[in-house]
């Protein structure tokens, strides 16, 4: 049984990539205390459509995201659950839950920007007779920023280095990179590079009818088809200068159909994978490449650090130091459910966590929504 005497948080995030929920137990009681607990929870294939079909406008909107706003609240409950029963840890001595919740529309551009990220705090917390924080990215888009990402702060808290420079590259559906330079340790820069795993899974679902292509190996046997390529690379997503984020509103299977229809020759299904791997090692080296040129080591977390392929990629396109995460002492696939237990800690502690430089905002916040613990517990 973990000691007694900690405050525990716990973290969960579901991701653009849809492929688990993630839940992390941790006490943060230094910069280099490893997580006590990490779970992962399969989304069911019913939920996970549910999520896709609301990532872009469709009939009877508003019931059907407060249907999935329960049963999203319902799947991330039952997760966090079964991870304290299996750590048989005092309900009373967890502090909050920090749930980043499923994103289902992400405007920051919009003229009256806006994200929404669902799964019910108010039902999290009664579930679970903890303190439920949600709804983190609202109040930097209040401030003026584009509400993502917000991990850069974690990330600076457990890898900055005083000797090296480093990059910590997130590869879930969409890929983000914080940078931090040991010459200049409070400061702190990173974007949404653009897309991760997003294409690779939308295009693998609709040739094989599977989730995702594993390890690389259906994108490793083809070589990238150049014009497609050159097409795609010319999207303004890529062009823009940060702060900038971006979601499954603008990368998604339409996006790359559009940009097929644009080659007027038929491409055979591998070699559209093999491109779409290629799109996402260049357009992540290039942004690291331009704007963090002297950089020492990469750190690699998320789901993408399985795609060998893209990982190779990646290590011959940029000839750097290309390392996980799990080297630093934290799971590649745990990285961010473990930033918003952090995160967690930030609010109840009324610490602002958002970086301005990093989503543009006009000045730091305290992020999310608290929903207390009920009183009449579970």
């Amino acid at each position: 049984m973990p000691d007694s005497g900690n405050n525990y948080y716990i973290g969960v995030m579901s991701g653009t990539s849809l492929d688990a929920v993630d839940v992390t137990i941790a006490t943060f009681d230094d910069a280099t205390t490893p997580p006590l607990s990490n779970s992962s929870f399969e989304i069911p294939q019913s939920i996970r459509q549910a999520i896709e079909a609301l990532c872009s406008p469709g009939e009877n909107e508003i019931h059907r995201m407060s249907e999935l706003d329960n049963q999203l609240a319902q799947l991330f409950a039952s997760g966090i659950n079964s991870s304290i029963d299996a750590l048989k840890i005092d309900r009373r001595l967890i502090k909050a839950i920090g749930c980043h919740g499923q994103t289902i529309r992400h405007m920051p551009n919009n003229k009256y920007p806006y994200t929404l990220q669902i799964g019910n705090g108010a039902l999290i917390s009664k579930l679970t007779g903890v303190t439920t924080i949600t709804d983190f990215r609202r109040a930097d888009i209040a401030a003026g920023g584009q509400g993502a990402p917000l991990v850069p702060a974690f990330h600076h808290s457990i890898f900055s280095s005083t000797t090296k420079n480093r990059v910590v590259l997130n590869i879930g559906g969409m890929a983000n990179i914080t940078i931090l330079n040991s010459r200049h340790p409070n400061s702190i820069s990173g974007f949404d590079t653009g897309p991760g795993n997003v294409l690779l899974n939308e295009w693998i679902y609709l040739q094989q009818n599977i989730n995702c292509d594993i390890d690389g190996a259906w994108s490793s046997k083809q070589n990238a088809h150049q014009q497609l390529l050159n097409k795609m690379l010319e999207d303004s997503y890529f062009h823009m200068p940060p702060p900038k984020s971006t979601g499954r509103e603008h990368f998604n299977l339409s996006w790359i159909k559009e940009k097929l229809a644009e080659i007027e020759e038929s491409i055979p299904a591998p070699t559209v994978q093999s491109t779409l791997c290629e799109l996402s090692a260049i357009s992540i080296c290039n942004a690291i490449h331009e704007y963090s040129s002297n950089t020492d080591d990469v750190i690699v977390c998320g789901g993408g650090i399985h795609n060998k392929d893209l990982v190779n990629r990646m290590k011959k396109i940029s000839g750097l130091n290309v390392v996980s995460s799990a080297n630093f002492g934290i799971d590649p696939d745990f990285v961010e459910a473990t930033a918003f237990a952090w995160l967690a800690k930030q609010t109840l502690e009324g610490v602002a966590a958002n970086v301005p430089q990093v989503t543009g905002a006009n000045h730091p916040v305290v992020l999310g929504a608290i929903y207390p613990r009920s009183v009449s517990g579970i």
